[in-house]
């Protein structure tokens, strides 16, 4: 899965011609490691229509602070520039298809 950084964030996210799915994730987090196969399948299954990233919160900052990122995971799904939905926790990949429909 590619990690960004705060530093990249603008180019890699806001800047991208796709939607990103951002996951704000840590290492301590058992919650985030179930979700890599998640990630990875969803990434390889819709990655024409939809680009899957990660962005660990204790090395970036910045971007967790300004999207006011509290609890991991959080899901955010970034289009045109701008964070159009947020999801918080866990979730089984059919779920996260259904939740992601509307903004694929």
């Amino acid at each position: 899965m590619p990690e960004v950084t705060d530093a990249e964030f603008a180019a890699e996210v806001i800047g991208s011609d796709l939607p990103v799915l951002v996951e704000f994730t840590a290492d301590w987090c058992p919650p985030c490691r179930q979700m890599a196969p998640v990630l990875a399948a969803l990434a390889e299954e819709e990655g024409d229509r939809l680009r899957v990233v990660q962005l660990n919160v204790d090395q970036n900052p910045a971007t967790t602070n300004a999207y006011k990122v509290l609890s991991m995971p959080t899901f955010m799904v970034f289009r045109g520039g701008e964070p159009v939905k947020s999801m918080v926790g866990s979730r089984p990949k059919r779920r996260l298809l259904e939740e992601l429909a509307d903004v694929l």
